[in-house]
């Protein structure tokens, strides 16, 4: 059992707290914040940034209250669902310093998805394909870095992609690079604060549209 899943831990060690000032939060507290913001962990592209995302604490309760949505919406319609399935985990980001922690973000929320999604429908190639994009996605948006001077591990600036469906099956992405974000005024705290969708400057790289299930082809 991960730390994030034991109510009664909030360290994984004395010498990660001394060294990195490494506290978990306990789902209580987290669930007690999100629903401070209960209206906007039901929009399914609801955009939320973890600059401090540990092994997922916040990130998958925000998950689960997505799929909770997808669930009630789109049970039915196995296109819409998956379609809306890459909306919801495009909609994540997370930036953590310690790589272990990165590691395990990121298992935890493909663990939800691939047990929810198939507890849903059925294991096949569409299934493979879906959570191969989902695992791209999920690769991309949760980031080893450091978010207080905005470079990864590598010592390379933190860079997040932006994915947004120009029709129903094709997705684009572009770059936006995390420090200009920030000096621009951006949204910095844990949550969205409207619904509007913020312009969101560029990198200089984009990509041409590609269909959501092949984004793990990349």
């Amino acid at each position: 059992m991960s730390a994030a899943e034991n109510k009664e831990s909030q360290v994984k060690s004395k010498k990660r707290v001394a060294e990195h000032g490494e506290v978990f939060t306990n789902q209580r507290e987290v669930n007690a914040m999100l629903d401070l913001v209960k209206d906007q962990t039901q929009r399914i592209e609801a955009t939320f940034l973890e600059p401090a995302c540990g092994d997922g604490n916040f990130l998958i309760e925000i998950l689960r209250r997505k799929l909770n949505v997808l669930k009630e919406k789109y049970s039915k319609s196995r296109l819409e669902y998956n379609a809306n399935l890459i909306k919801a985990v495009s909609s994540i980001y997370g930036v953590e310093l310690l790589e272990d922690n990165t590691n395990q973000c990121r298992e935890r929320l493909f663990n939800e998805i691939q047990k929810t999604y198939l507890s849903l429908f059925e294991n096949d190639d569409t299934a493979k394909q879906l959570l191969s994009s989902v695992r791209f996605v999920l690769n991309k948006n949760i980031i080893c870095g450091n978010a207080l001077d905005y470079t990864t591990n590598d010592g390379e600036p933190i860079v997040f992609t932006e994915w947004k469906f120009i029709n129903d099956t094709d997705v684009k992405q572009r770059c936006f690079d995390y420090e200009v974000v920030l000096d621009k005024g951006k949204q910095t705290s844990l949550f969205a604060d409207d619904d509007s969708i913020a312009s969101i400057p560029e990198h200089g790289k984009e990509y041409p549209p590609i269909h959501y299930l092949k984004l793990g082809e990349q």
